[in-house]
């Protein structure tokens, strides 16, 4: 259902309002490279700083823009379950092909807590559901015991995985087989989650260098494992400095130098150090972006 390049989109600001202009030219632009999916309102889109409004306004920019070229999986995540589900249910209004939720963050719930939080939400809606665990980001690691008893729900169809880990991706793959999706959450782990059975990322890099992220799949799906490998390793050093702070800062940045969209972030996130945006600039002269 969710195969391939989905790309986790910044939300674009100006003087601390939504960049509605940059957000559709920077939705055009990974269209045109061949992207299958956006995702607006996850991690890389500060999600956790905008307001109701501006969710429901950025989702809806979206879905507006993709016009059906590719799919919207909505991030309606948040660490209270009546907002998720609130937020969800607009996602499916609205017209998104999915929604995407983060574990809850702070809380900290048990496995039980996490299996309910997933199941009120995937219940409270119709269309299709993708987890998202990230404990780097949340301090709660959801357990592949948990996915596989959430798998047997319908409308949960995949998940991201961003732990890092190709065993857990493994684990997962292992006891949920078919029922369940595993998307590569980090773009380092994209290739050997691949390796595994996963069927696709949800990538921050992907903002970039849609197209290359793109190339790199289509060889490893169509077979051509030698060249999939190249381009991942060709990548790699990328993917590294898209991380050498937290994100979306480094993305954001590199964006900001390619002239898609404003340097502006939400606090409590701010500008990187001057060195790490040398390091920035260096690493997209290396890859001929700018």
């Amino acid at each position: 259902m969710f195969e391939g390049v989905y790309v986790a989109i910044p939300t674009p600001f100006k003087n601390e309002k939504v960049d509605k202009d940059a957000l559709k030219s920077h939705v055009e632009f990974l269209i045109e490279k061949g992207v299958h999916g956006i995702v607006p309102c996850g991690t890389t889109g500060e999600s956790a700083t905008l307001s109701y409004k501006e969710h429901e306004e950025v989702i809806a920019l979206v879905i507006e823009q993709s016009k059906g070229k590719v799919k919207v999986i909505a991030g309606t995540g948040s660490n209270s379950t009546c907002e998720a589900v609130e937020l969800t249910k607009y996602a499916e209004k609205a017209g998104a092909d999915g929604a995407l939720l983060i574990t809850p963050y702070y809380n900290k719930p048990n496995q039980e807590g996490l299996f309910r939080h997933f199941k009120t939400i995937a219940e409270s809606v119709s269309f299709p559901i993708v987890l998202y665990n990230v404990p780097g980001r949340t301090g709660v690691n959801m357990l592949p015991e948990t996915v596989l008893m959430l798998s047997e729900i319908d409308n949960i169809v995949a998940i991201k995985e961003a732990t890092g880990s190709t065993n857990v991706a493994s684990e997962i793959i292992n006891l949920c087989g078919d029922r369940i999706e595993v998307l590569s959450g980090d773009d380092l782990t994209f290739y050997p989650l691949l390796s595994v059975g996963a069927k696709g990322v949800i990538s921050v890099t992907a903002n970039i260098v849609p197209d290359r992220m793109v190339k790199m799949y289509k060889a490893f799906v169509n077979g051509n494992i030698e060249e999939a490998k190249r381009l991942h390793l060709e990548m790699y050093p990328f993917h590294e400095v898209m991380f050498i702070d937290t994100n979306p800062i480094p993305v954001k940045t590199a964006l900001s130098f390619m002239g898609m969209m404003e340097k502006e972030f939400r606090l409590p996130l701010c500008s990187t150090s001057k060195n790490k945006e040398e390091k920035i600039k260096e690493a997209l002269k290396k890859i001929e972006i700018v």
